[in-house]
């Protein structure tokens, strides 16, 4: 009888134990406010590790992303064109992403048209830009003719480059192009191999370290300065399917972006934890360069797009040649689903 007691209650404890252990293994997919299961989605960096993706590693570090429901898998990106295949083939749901850069790809490459879409903007101009270094004798974009430029390979740098050179009235055929990886960009430069880069003006501390030197900075916005920077994409597939985790994801990044530009120092702190490879103060000098470039123009809400400035930006792209086929603001940007105040 005693035994018989003994296994019986040994057998409620291990009842118990289990559902227990069942509860707590579950607890992290789980929301905190309803007890849902949360959506699980991937996000792509927009390329690498920077400090300009810095907001995504705050998001998740903060919990913004559990409170909204979701469970982000936050892997590397590869740059534009290798993060629009991704999201495009639902290997991904979100990604940051260099918009001109994804427009051109969208405007040149019919498999693409119409598959994807941006539901906020982080940058709301193109940080692209000429750097030099202070001695070079290039202070202005007409100092350019004649010069080597480096940049990366097939990059939206070069490919925003004719338009920029027509309007700061410098003849684009007359610089030579040196092509490298995006890693070496910086150290053609600092190495002598060129006289100037064309790369994001983020990236002026990296380069500053780099060379030893001062840096010159020649932004491509003060010329077009309609053209937006870096944006949240998602595919239309699943924002015709789930708008409603798409403005639970924005939110959350937006929140991220937040607390990112007001505390530089964490966020630089909060990314080097989650990715060991990123140099704390080069991903503070990133979200100091691009705190200026991030709040919305028109004065709206973290992230806003204004349809009137998408326009604009395809007309100077349409403009330069860099689009074969025909984009409109609503089949590039979900105006739905971008902030509002």
């Amino acid at each position: 009888m005693i035994r018989h007691t003994r296994v019986l209650v040994a057998g409620l404890l291990a009842t118990v134990l289990i559902g227990v252990t069942a509860c707590t293994s579950s607890s992290d997919d789980k929301d905190a406010a309803g007890g849902k299961a949360l959506d699980k989605v991937t996000y792509l960096t927009a390329f690498g590790v920077a400090g300009r993706d810095a907001f995504a590693y705050v998001a998740q570090e903060k919990g913004y992303f559990k409170d909204a429901g979701i469970d982000v898998d936050i892997q590397l990106g590869k740059a534009s064109g290798e993060n629009v295949k991704q999201v495009v083939a639902g290997k991904a749901q979100f990604s940051n992403l260099d918009l001109v850069g994804g427009w051109i790809l969208e405007g040149t490459t019919p498999e693409y048209k119409d598959q994807f879409r941006a539901i906020a903007a982080i940058h709301q101009q193109s940080l692209v830009a000429i750097i030099t270094l202070e001695g070079s004798k290039i202070t202005t974009p007409k100092d350019l003719a004649g010069k080597k430029i480096g940049a990366a390979t097939a990059s939206v740098n070069q490919l925003l480059f004719p338009a920029y050179a027509q309007l700061a009235g410098v003849d684009p055929k007359s610089v030579t192009w040196v092509n490298t990886q995006p890693a070496q960009v910086a150290s053609l430069l600092a190495s002598g191999q060129v006289d100037a880069v064309s790369t994001f003006l983020i990236s002026k501390g990296g380069i500053e370290k780099a060379a030893g030197k001062k840096a010159v900075v020649l932004p491509y916005n003060t010329y077009m300065s309609d053209l937006f920077g870096n944006g949240i994409i998602a595919s239309n597939k699943i924002i015709q399917e789930n708008p409603d985790l798409c403005r639970r994801m924005r939110d959350a990044l937006m929140k991220g972006l937040q607390y990112t530009i007001d505390h530089p120092d964490e966020a630089a702190a909060i990314l080097h934890k989650a990715q060991p490879t990123a140099d704390v103060a080069a991903a503070k000098g990133e979200i100091t360069s691009m705190t200026p470039y991030v709040p919305a123009q028109s004065g709206g809400p973290l992230g806003s797009m204004d349809e009137a400035r998408v326009a604009k930006a395809l007309a100077i792209l349409q403009g330069s040649g860099l689009l074969k086929l025909p984009l409109t603001p609503e089949s590039v940007v979900d105006f739905d689903l971008t902030p509002k105040a």
